[in-house]
């Protein structure tokens, strides 16, 4: 009786028949949406003076910048649930709470184990944050409608990726510890979710049950290729996240804000992307854009296996970018698509649990084959595993076209 009791508080509002919320509300969705890829990429410039003042090698720094992945991972499906369950507004706001909490926790911590375990208290909330983020979006938007917002959404992500890393950049000339105070507007972004969000039913049980639905997930093939290519994508951008500085360094390039430059080239290449999402999707299927999709995967990090200057080593992340730019919203659509109603915030937990997994594995698989050989190798490992990407995505169906 409590939880229909629950269900009535949450909302009135039926996503189906509702107008469009208020531009505030898109704003404040848009804006959070970018904290997702904040999480790593913010610290990305101060890599370097980190590892030397914590004394770590690559493989450790790495890990403080993906180690939220993994908690990312296992709190996902449990914050999905509970947005099926009680519906986005409270526990986005908690998550957002948490985000801020122990993200700025990096401001005083002076080792690297205190460090870890507050990147991994930091995934928790990071894990709310993704998902509802993008099951907001999904649910208050429909239509034609959906594509345009779904690729604003993978804008503002990728310009969240230009300025978040230049914000730590300059940040990182005070002190590694500086750009942690970045997280802190996960404070003001919760209360305003509270205050903006609209009151969203959670959707009558009808398909998953109240304890199947992930294990419901998880038997979909279809949904299964969709979470393993979005893990793939994940990793390999990751790959270029925790080598490019590298290879930046053994070309001459170490200034963090100068290394924040080709961070911010992923971006803004995949903000564009998303601005021409919508026009793509209208003359394109899904299939069609994940296979270009993984065509630029493939040469952005062929070309950072084979340049030996600073200066064209700058394509690879823009490649990389653009793919991004197209494999994010087309992936978050046909994952909602595909999943039961009132199952959609676990299909959409899942998929974060899968993004973040990858970012997690990347400076574990790809660290030690690039110690044992060089960055270069590793590169191409990358590559070629991007290969077997678009080899897959042309054998199999991932959507109408």
């Amino acid at each position: 009786m409590s939880n229909v009791r629950g269900r009535q508080e949450e909302s009135s509002l039926d996503p189906d028949t509702a107008p469009a919320p208020r531009p505030a509300v898109l704003a404040v969705l848009l804006f959070c949406s970018t904290l997702t890829v904040m999480a790593g990429t913010l610290l990305v410039p101060v890599l370097g003076p980190m590892r030397e003042d914590l004394a770590i090698d690559s493989t450790a720094a790495g890990l403080v910048l993906t180690a939220h992945g993994l908690s990312i991972a296992v709190a996902g499906p449990l914050a999905g649930r509970l947005m099926d369950r009680f519906g986005l507004r409270l526990p986005l706001a908690c998550g957002l709470l948490l985000y801020a909490g122990a993200g700025g926790a990096g401001l005083v911590t002076t080792s690297f184990t205190a460090l870890l375990v507050s990147r991994f208290l930091f995934g928790a909330g990071a894990a709310a944050v993704f998902t509802g983020t993008t099951v907001a979006l999904l649910t208050l938007y429909r239509g034609a409608g959906r594509d345009r917002i779904v690729g604003w959404r993978s804008t503002a992500i990728s310009l969240g990726g230009i300025a978040w890393p230049l914000f730590g950049g300059a940040l990182g000339a005070v002190s590694w510890h500086s750009p942690f105070a970045v997280y802190l507007v996960g404070l003001p972004a919760g209360v305003a979710v509270l205050v903006l969000l609209p009151r969203t039913p959670p959707p009558s049980p009808v398909t998953t049950g109240a304890s199947g639905g992930t294990a419901v997930m998880l038997r979909s093939p279809r949904l299964l290729r969709l979470y393993a290519t979005s893990l793939t994508s994940s990793l390999l951008l990751y790959v270029l996240a925790v080598f490019v500085p590298q290879r930046l360094a053994e070309l001459g390039v170490e200034r963090p804000l100068l290394v924040a430059l080709y961070t911010m080239t992923t971006s803004l290449s995949g903000s564009v992307a998303g601005l021409c999402y919508a026009k793509a999707r209208a003359r394109l299927g899904y299939p069609s854009l994940l296979r270009t999709a993984a065509a630029a995967w493939v040469l952005a990090l062929l070309v950072a296996a084979t340049v030996g200057q600073a200066a064209p080593l700058l394509a690879a992340p823009a490649l990389f970018g653009a793919g991004m730019g197209i494999a994010v919203p087309a992936l978050t659509v046909l994952i909602g698509e595909n999943a039961p109603p009132d199952g959609r915030a676990q299909a959409t937990s899942l998929s974060g649990s899968a993004a973040f997994t990858g970012q997690f594995l990347s400076p574990l698989l790809f660290g030690p084959l690039a110690a044992a050989t060089s960055i270069r190798t590793a590169f191409l490992v990358a590559a070629a595993l991007a290969a077997i990407v678009l080899f897959g995505i042309t054998q199999r169906r991932f959507g109408n076209e």
